[in-house]
């Protein structure tokens, strides 16, 4: 499973950019589903057949990581940026960043701010150790998109990485597909794009497949650090059930269907209310009339970070538990 999650989470795959993404998972899942295709916007959907008698059931996780986008290129060779989904400043400052041919940028910030409240993305800059806009224009474009470097490590039964937002979900898919769970129905495993930017890949790919029902593979905030902001999710208590967040309330019957499998196979399990954020469940559930929809959660520390953290135990039991709903 670690092997998965390092390969997936170390692949290079800002919103609107998840081909390579799309690749690695194909190439892992490849024979075990009984199709394999990519929609418009970049979607993959992987769909293992059923009988004819079940339902659709669309198990979604999103490919796609934060990251930056080079908006202007200065005399000096330092570059001007923008954000591409939710960056904290004080979180991104000093991070290095990679673009996709390999170039590795420092972010900084301008020096004449007296107080680090002040510190803002447009007072922000990415050093690419050029001397010059000319030699910087060799190495990176305006529009060239870089995602944070940060190692995946596993280290006393938990992962630490960046982009476990969301690859930890695809690797959670991933491991579901590959273990091919008997059942009826018929399951589709879609693999979104542009969730970090406005769930916008997971609108389309429901509309494509109309299900009978949908949930969303994500992580979500602990409130198990020292500080924080209350929260009923810990690390290595188990997968999180959905009950709501900012963009969806779980479907009674998605969730409770979720409650009876974990609790029928006796697998650990938490209730999650994400007080800010959402998942793709946000834009499945108001797709095509209509699609009941729900969530299952990957607790995670300092989401949106170079070092976002879970408890491989967790990742194992979100398994367990989708393998029993889809049956």
């Amino acid at each position: 499973m670690f092997d998965i999650i390092k390969k997936l989470a170390q692949t290079y795959g800002p919103s609107g950019n998840e081909k390579k993404v799309a690749d690695a998972i194909i190439e892992m899942v490849k024979g075990k589903v009984d199709e394999i295709r990519t929609d418009p916007l970049g979607n993959l959907i992987c769909v293992k057949k059923g009988n004819g008698s079940g339902k659709k059931i669309m198990l979604a996780a999103h490919m796609d990581e934060i990251g930056v986008i080079v908006s202007y290129i200065d005399d000096k060779g330092f570059l001007r940026f923008s954000n591409i989904g939710g960056l904290p400043p004080l979180v991104i400052l000093g991070q290095r960043v990679v673009f996709e041919n390999g170039t590795i940028g420092v972010i900084w910030y301008e020096e004449d701010i007296d107080d680090m409240k002040n510190v803002r993305i447009d007072k922000m800059y990415i050093d690419i150790s050029a001397g010059s806009a000319q030699e910087a224009e060799k190495l990176v474009k305006i529009g060239d998109m870089a995602v944070f470097a940060g190692d995946t490590v596993k280290q006393s039964g938990r992962v630490i990485s960046k982009a476990l937002d969301d690859r930890i979900g695809c690797a959670v898919l991933v491991q579901l597909a590959l273990n091919a769970p008997k059942t009826d129905n018929e399951i589709y495993y879609v693999f979104t794009t542009q969730e970090e930017v406005g769930l916008r890949g997971a609108r389309t790919a429901a509309f494509g497949i109309i299900p009978d029902m949908a949930l969303a593979i994500d992580v979500c905030c602990t409130g198990d650090t020292p500080g924080c902001k209350h929260m009923a999710v810990r690390l290595g208590e188990g997968p999180a059930i959905k009950i709501k967040d900012r963009s969806v309330i779980a479907h009674p019957e998605v969730k409770d269907r979720l409650i009876d499998a974990a609790k029928k196979n006796n697998i650990p399990y938490q209730m999650e209310i994400m007080l800010r954020g959402g998942t793709d469940a946000g834009s499945i559930h108001i797709t095509a009339g209509g699609i009941p929809s729900g969530g299952v959660s990957i607790p995670a520390r300092y989401v949106h970070n170079t070092a976002e953290t879970v408890d491989i135990k967790d990742v194992e039991n979100a398994v367990k538990l989708l393998e029993s709903f889809v049956k």
